[in-house]
């Protein structure tokens, strides 16, 4: 009977095995060609704050696209495999959505006998837009924004043995005002293929009713302090706090304090944070509810510093704990030809950081993007400093990059505004713990810029301890941390501001397509263009060797365009599918680790 089982099941999972497979003949990446359906990105997805037990519900769902309004489906079209949006590859779908359809997911889960007891969290990492959830036909819960993580407590509408999840999700792509990137229901140019319904990591955990929710952590160095704000579900007066702080198995410091407060904790001996020296400590969070562990989780923290101050000779620089420090990365878009939002891997969403770092980079702008925790994560622990934009949506004022803006602003609708603030405050707070990103950009150019003198104050409001760029190469105004300035291909300072920091936010560009690894056969591009690798890795010295010459100037921070193709785009320093690295390597680390330490 045993031996009949384990057939029964190989053979289930080899059927489901063979339902699935990449659609298209676009490119695709190393990892992909090996992507198992009935194992897909099994890691924690979560490790800023984990927890022993959890289950993974990624995998192959059932899916059926309707029209908008309609009922729940009795027949759906197929199988989806989860967690990639429905117009990739690899969903196995790869068929558009638009604002005028719905997509509609099934699949069935047991809760594991030994979490009787506990409250269930279903955990979705982010679903693009708006998402309803219904749990053995209930309605659950709902969630707009297509970046940030979201959750339930489901423990209510279960029932015994097989559970019915229903997610349903619509998405406007282009034709809302939502936050989207760089999706557009017509990819050409510089916009892609929109990206919709499920995309990141879907799972749930076993909590005690009282339980740990959140935790915040912010550094102060100059105090030596950690600053923990632990936030709590289902506590009350009497519930208690712990804190422990260690480098590795060693006890550096232990803080109690009553649920609800907050702490400031004293780090003796600081070992502090750098690109050079990305030292973490472990974080050991436990509630107590009478004296007993009701809950407990692992964290990690580090102790760094970012600001800005006057040199010698009168020009703001960046600073990394006091000193000068000279920022230069890649302009990392995150898209992946088979996966589109989506990284295949766990390994490949590492990959792009690892080689940036191989480059002799110490910075990545993340564009208009948000990545799944476990990316930034993966910076935290590698050493990479990041600019985290907030990805543009809603309609856009005329654009005068190359002066102070004398024009009027675009006026949002009051929907558009709160649609705006709701999904940057939910992305700071998402984000607020991760020590690798050292500042936010609410606006990229002039892409749905407005009110920008009072977005940047309140964005600088909710996180003082960041830096704040207030438009990256958009419409400028005397606000915020720094000026940006965008010049394709070569580097220029066409504006220099005395009172802040003064930074070069996009350049470079220099395109070489390579056939065999190109989204497309024709209207590829880069803002000039190259025939082989030496060419490129020479124009890149050339700029490179100018931009030393602003930096003196006044340059504190550069970021060149990009790290890998993207559809059309062939101006990465890899291509789409990572296959190829562009340009040659050892020259192009050592000029850019020449630029990083040109301030030290």
């Amino acid at each position: 009977m045993k031996k009949i089982l384990i057939l029964a099941l190989v053979l289930s999972s080899t059927s489901l095995f063979a339902q699935w497979k990449p659609v298209g003949d676009k490119l695709k990446t190393k990892w992909a060609e090996t992507l198992n359906p009935n194992n897909v990105l099994p890691e924690y997805p979560r490790p800023i704050m984990e927890r022993p037990d959890w289950t993974n519900l990624n995998g192959l769902w059932e899916y059926a696209i309707l029209p908008v309004g309609k009922q729940e489906p009795q027949k759906f079209d197929g199988q989806i495999l989860v967690p990639f949006a429905v117009e990739s590859s690899l969903s196995g779908v790869q068929k558009e959505l638009g604002k005028e359809k719905e997509l509609w997911y099934k699949r069935t889960f047991t809760v594991p006998s030994n979490w009787k007891g506990k409250n269930i969290l279903l955990h979705f990492g982010a679903v693009d837009w708006k998402t309803e959830v219904f749990i053995n036909d209930i309605k659950v819960g709902s969630h707009t924004g297509g970046y940030t993580p979201f959750s339930f407590d489901i423990t209510p509408y279960l029932t015994s043995g097989n559970q019915k999840l229903v997610v349903k999700v619509w998405d406007p792509t282009d034709d809302g005002d939502q936050a989207r990137g760089k999706q557009i229901k017509n990819p050409h140019g510089i916009w892609y293929t929109p990206v919709s319904g499920i995309w990141q990591t879907v799972w749930m955990e076993p909590v005690a009713q009282k339980h740990i929710a959140a935790i915040k952590t912010i550094p102060n160095i100059d105090n030596s302090q950690l600053s923990i704000d632990i936030c709590t579900e289902g506590t009350a007066t009497g519930d208690i706090i712990e804190v422990t702080v260690k480098d590795g198995p060693r006890t550096v410091a232990t803080s109690k304090f009553a649920a609800g407060q907050s702490t400031d904790i004293n780090i003796p001996d600081l070992k502090l944070w750098s690109p050079e020296s990305p030292f973490l400590y472990d974080l050991e969070v436990t509630l107590y509810n009478n004296g007993k562990a009701a809950d407990k989780v692992k964290s990690y923290a580090a102790m760094r510093k970012i600001s800005s101050k006057r040199d010698a000779n009168g020009i703001y620089r960046f600073q990394l704990n006091n000193k000068d420090y000279f920022q230069f990365g890649p302009l990392d878009q995150g898209w992946w030809p088979d996966g589109l939002y989506t990284a295949p891997t766990d390994e490949a969403l590492a990959y792009d950081i690892q080689k940036t770092k191989d480059f002799g980079f110490n910075m990545i702008r993340k564009h208009v993007k948000v990545e799944p925790a476990r990316w930034y994560t993966h910076c935290d622990r590698l050493g990479i400093l990041v600019w985290q934009d907030m990805p543009n949506g809603g309609p856009s004022p005329q654009w005068q990059s190359q002066k102070y803006f004398d024009g009027v602003e675009v006026q949002r609708s009051i929907e558009s505004e709160n649609v705006y603030r709701k999904e940057w405050r939910e992305i700071m707070d998402y984000l607020i713990s991760y020590p690798s990103i050292i500042a936010w950009v609410p606006f990229n150019e002039a892409w749905g810029q407005f009110k920008t003198p009072e977005i940047v104050a309140w964005t600088k409001n909710h996180d003082p301890s960041r830096l704040v760029n207030p438009a990256s190469g958009g419409n400028h105004y005397h606000v915020g941390d720094m000026i940006d300035l965008h010049n394709y291909p070569g580097p220029d300072m066409y504006l220099y501001d005395a009172k802040r920091a003064n930074v070069l936010g996009e350049y470079g560009g220099i395109g070489l397509p390579l056939e065999d690894h190109l989204w497309q056969t024709d209207k590829n591009w880069g803002y000039v263009q190259f025939k082989n690798s030496k060419e490129v890795t020479d124009e890149y010295i050339k700029y490179a060797e100018a931009l030393k010459g602003f930096i003196k100037r006044g340059f504190t921070a550069a970021v060149y365009t990009q790290t890998t193709d993207v559809e059309g785009e062939v101006n990465g320093l890899m291509t789409y599918d990572r296959k190829v690295i562009k340009l040659e390597e050892p020259r192009l680390r050592q000029i850019n680790l020449e630029i990083c330490n040109s301030l030290k």
